[in-house]
């Protein structure tokens, strides 16, 4: 069994060393530059709406129902569990017509098509698509054309054209494309323009710029040890990631793991450290998962356990640097595989190691001090992969 494999069977355990690839971290993107601490609000309640989590010890995908009032999360169908595969990845089309999971199998890997109900449901399109070799993380661009696939023992990222009517995939031509050491974490900027990939090995984060389907030659930086989650702005001036091993000096050398900030040059999509990056908190240790809230005022990370297991930073709005929130980091209960904000800002979800796999807070808008939901954490039966909204 290959390391990779090894690793998500073990997510089920509480002890996720950073260098686990399986870990899946949402990438969300921020919304708007205002970011001061002044008085503001959430936005209103949203309507009810669903969410999907892969379930890689299971072999299958489950449907969510979010109350839209609260933020609470219900169980819905689960897909018909498939043998030999362990599902990470999931993306969702913008039309929410299609949903694809990323298999990492011992047999095949593969990548799932789903056709969308009306109410949410999930039914299974054909065949799983062939993928590249130990596909891990998944995104669409913002136009619905393509899905891109980091695949992580094969040193590469896959791109598939998306057919409209079927959601068929096809790669393009010249996939794959070269994406550095054992590529974990992708996202696409808001406006498609650039691509950013995690190397965990080596601590690194590779960028690419992207147009009709192809990526151009990589460039790369430094970020931090085990590089991990990451989270973009929607102006695409500021690219965050969490270091999980990463050391700090004093007064945080008691603090394992840290936050790099960069800037984002808007012709080539090159990276340069933010002044002062990178930024730790006072207490805690590992963080793998990041987000920003869509208003723009709060970056979260977020590590397994209850004590100082999440950190908010407010980003200061003329240079993208990290300030601690008062009382951050928060000993609350969370988890190191995924955190993502709704696209209204009412709630911050994060997923756990273990089978109560989603945590659900409120957050302050003045403060960013999270609250649990009630309810919360939420069982999912076995420990999540990734999750995605389809708000």
């Amino acid at each position: 069994m290959s390391f990779l494999r090894a690793a998500r069977a073990a997510l089920a355990g509480q002890n996720c060393l950073p260098q686990i690839l399986v870990a899946v971290v949402a990438v969300v993107v921020l919304a708007g530059l205002s970011l001061s601490c002044g008085s503001s609000s959430h936005s209103t309640a949203g309507p009810n709406h669903n969410a999907y989590i892969t379930l890689p010890s299971r072999g299958s995908v489950l449907l969510l129902h979010i109350n839209g009032a609260t933020g609470a999360i219900t169980l819905g169908a689960e897909t018909p569990q498939v043998q030999n595969t362990s599902p990470t990845g999931i993306a969702l089309l913008p039309s929410k017509k299609f949903l694809y999971a990323v298999n990492s199998s011992s047999f095949a890997d593969s990548i799932s098509i789903f056709n969308v109900a009306s109410d949410g449901t999930l039914a299974l399109s054909g065949t799983p698509t062939p993928a590249g070799n130990g596909p891990n993380d998944a995104v669409i661009d913002p136009s619905g054309k393509y899905l891109l696939v980091t695949n992580n023992f094969g040193n590469n990222v896959s791109v598939y054209s998306i057919d409209p009517s079927s959601g068929a995939l096809s790669e393009v031509t010249g996939s794959p494309f070269p994406a550095n050491l054992n590529p974990s974490e992708i996202l696409i900027t808001p406006s498609g323009k650039f691509v950013y990939v995690t190397n965990s090995g080596i601590g690194r984060v590779t960028a690419f710029t992207f147009s009709n389907g192809v990526l151009s030659p990589p460039t790369s930086v430094f970020s931090g040890a085990g590089a991990f989650g990451l989270a973009v702005d929607v102006s695409e001036k500021f690219l965050y990631v969490a270091n999980p091993s990463a050391s700090n000096p004093p007064p945080f050398s008691s603090t394992t793991g840290n936050i790099s900030g960069f800037n984002i040059d808007p012709s080539s999509g090159a990276l340069t450290p933010i002044q002062g990056s990178p930024f730790p908190a006072t207490n805690g240790k590992g963080p793998s998962a990041v987000t920003v809230d869509p208003s723009g005022r709060f970056v979260y990370a977020t590590t397994p356990g209850s004590s100082f297991s999440i950190w908010c930073f407010t980003i200061t709005p003329t240079n993208g640097q990290l300030v601690a929130a008062t009382n951050s980091p928060f000993s609350l209960t969370a988890g190191g595989l995924f955190a993502l904000v709704d696209p209204r800002g009412n709630y911050l979800y994060i997923g756990s190691q273990d089978a109560n796999g989603i945590a659900g807070y409120t957050y302050d808008p003045s403060t960013g001090a999270p609250t649990a939901i009630t309810g919360s954490p939420f069982s999912t039966g076995a420990a999540p992969g990734k999750m995605v909204l389809s708000e």
